[in-house]
């Protein structure tokens, strides 16, 4: 088995490309802490035996790992890299059969007024966004909208990540409000 490995534009995350589907296409698991690996995870509770490991994050073919700050990616990465091919190998299981991405409690608030609004986000974020920010290891997940803002949440390489502001000010933003009259701003939520 090869597991390739990329950089983030998050210091603190590496991406490792399994080669082969882990979960469903436009699935995702975000574990941020050993409790959640533990209840929806035995690959990420592996993961997490591993000290440094702070949070792992599951795309389509992917792994997304965030380490402490005290540690080099020298030191880490060949540990994680060592755990991935041999959880991968004896068939571990990515998740448990009842964890899937819509009960790790994503409420979405917005007033069924503007359901429209909300269905018009929700496609450009799918279509346009996610892509983007899958490919840098991590997923963006909309909240809510109120009053012309628009909730998101940053998951995987892209929560913490130094960059996140600008991509969301910047790119989603932007990119909103020029699709979207409607939208005003772009607000991050943890």
């Amino acid at each position: 088995m090869y597991i390739e490995i990329e950089t983030t534009p998050n210091p603190a995350t590496l991406k490792f490309l399994a080669g082969k589907p882990l979960l469903a296409v436009g699935e995702t698991l975000d574990v941020p802490n050993v409790e959640i690996a533990e209840q929806q995870s035995p690959l990420c509770a592996s993961l997490f035996k591993i000290n440094n490991v702070e949070a792992v994050f599951i795309g389509y073919d992917f792994i997304s790992v965030r380490k402490s700050e005290n540690i080099s990616w020298d030191m880490l990465k060949p540990q994680v890299l060592g755990m991935l091919m041999e959880r991968l190998l004896d068939g571990t299981p990515i998740k448990n059969n009842d964890t899937t991405q819509e009960n790790q409690s994503i409420i979405e608030n917005y007033d069924k007024a503007d359901e429209e609004i909300v269905v018009q986000i929700k496609e450009l974020l799918d279509e346009r966004v996610r892509p983007a920010v899958a490919a840098d290891g991590g997923d963006i997940i909309f909240h809510g909208f109120d009053k012309g803002i628009v909730y998101l949440a940053m998951q995987g390489a892209c929560a913490g990540c130094p960059s996140s502001t600008a991509t969301l000010k910047m790119g989603i933003e932007n990119m909103l409000r020029h699709y979207i009259p409607d939208v005003r701003e772009v607000r991050p939520i943890e």
